[in-house]
């Protein structure tokens, strides 16, 4: 809303310093502030109201050291972080841009999810909450809609690289060939199911490719690959997000270090300059989406304020769904998707280490029985993080070591798009 504002008086009025509203980092850096400010001035105000409400988290008999303590903590939570995305992303970014639409879509999506599930847990003290199944079924919806609208709305393009000749420049240096012979992009935009694939020389993937051998023309029916791999990656991150909010300030910290190295991506794909130096695809008007991130790291640093150790409320599942889904629909859109096991890797461990603790139990179950199953599992809880819990590691050290682990993996997510 400001951003068009300041644009008006800026074009009519020629407004003193109206114009800075025209650069990214400008509106990004105040879209960070502003979420900080509201998550930092409101936060305690809207504790107190849930408390008042008494919503409280229930909590389950684990035997973990400290967590009686927890009892009765205010859970909903992420209604800070929403709320500290929304309005700065409404404030400064160009809201009619098809990327800001999708995310403040998938942002209410899935904070809605959670919230249901939250005052189902609290309110009608259903234990189990939202039916995994209902759950599942909002996940592949938002999924879905994300998957059609980068396939088939007409603003969803990129450019391609093309290579120009010396014939065609006239040059006759060999220093100067080579420096224009660098790859430049085409003016014309296209629509492409191309993505960014680490380790690869030609670090480009195409989605029609894995069925361009049923037809010659088959390579346009890609999106019968994309939009399920979008649905799966929104699924998988969202609950990836879920099972990492176990303890005080480990999924949103994890959340911000993850969403800084997107926004990063985001600027530099936004950039012909950044794009073609880094060789990755430049996609249009992506850089306003670095506006979204901004705010999305300042609710998360805003709320872990609160939220770290001991923590005065939780983020519940109304905060965890939707920053897990944020972060998997804005890689998606940078098309950056293909980067998640690494970018994500704590989230990715964290669903894992249930997995396999679960399949394990099962397998030794089934051939050894039930006592010795019980005796000897794969963890000594899952997920991961109450496994280092039961080892005996206090919480907040367990927390700093995670987020040691999740800023290398931000380092080695960079060094992919060198490394091919």
């Amino acid at each position: 809303m400001l951003y068009y504002l300041f644009n008006y008086l800026d074009r009519v009025f020629d407004f003193p310093g109206a114009g800075v509203f025209n650069y990214i980092s400008f509106r990004a850096a105040m879209a960070l502030i502003t979420s900080l400010i509201i998550s930092l001035a409101f936060g305690k105000t809207i504790i107190e109201f849930i408390r008042r409400k008494q919503i409280g988290e229930t909590i389950r008999e684990l035997g973990l050291e400290g967590q009686t303590q927890k009892k009765g903590t205010p859970t909903m939570g992420g209604l800070i972080i929403i709320g500290a995305i929304i309005i700065p992303t409404l404030l400064f970014a160009k809201v009619h841009n098809v990327y800001i639409l999708l995310m403040l879509i998938t942002t209410v999506w899935l904070g809605a999810i959670g919230f249901l599930d939250d005052y189902i847990k609290v309110f009608k003290k259903d234990k189990e909450g939202l039916k995994g199944k209902f759950k599942i079924i909002g996940q592949i919806g938002i999924g879905l809609i994300v998957g059609c609208v980068l396939y088939f709305h007409p603003d969803v393009v990129v450019k391609e690289r093309v290579l120009s000749t010396s014939k065609d420049l006239g040059t006759i240096s060999s220093n100067v060939e080579n420096k224009l012979n660098s790859p430049k992009y085409a003016e014309t935009p296209i629509k492409t199911l191309k993505t960014t694939i680490p380790f690869s020389k030609n670090n480009e993937l195409d989605y029609g490719k894995f069925i361009s051998w049923a037809c010659d023309d088959c390579l346009k029916y890609g999106w019968i690959i994309f939009i399920p791999m979008v649905i799966l990656i929104v699924t998988a991150v969202s609950n990836g997000a879920n099972i990492t909010d176990g303890i005080d300030g480990l999924a949103a910290g994890t959340s911000a270090i993850i969403g800084t190295v997107l926004g990063i991506l985001a600027y530099v794909s936004g950039n012909t300059v950044f794009a073609d130096y880094l060789n990755i695809m430049y996609i249009p008007n992506s850089g306003e989406l670095v506006v979204f991130i901004a705010a999305f790291i300042g609710g998360c640093i805003g709320f872990l304020w609160y939220n770290s150790f001991p923590a005065q409320v939780f983020m519940g599942d109304t905060g965890s769904l939707a920053i897990g889904g944020i972060i998997a629909v804005y890689a998606i859109a940078i098309r950056k998707e293909l980067l998640i096991p690494i970018l994500c890797g704590v989230f990715v461990v964290e669903n894992l280490s249930v997995i396999m603790q679960v399949y394990y139990f099962k397998y030794q179950k089934k051939k050894r029985g039930l006592e010795f199953a019980q005796a000897n599992r794969l963890f000594k809880m899952a997920p991961l993080h109450h496994h280092y819990q039961k080892v005996g590691f206090h919480e907040s050290k367990i927390v700093m070591r995670f987020f040691i682990v999740g800023i290398a993996l931000a380092v080695l997510t960079f060094v992919t798009l060198k490394l091919r």
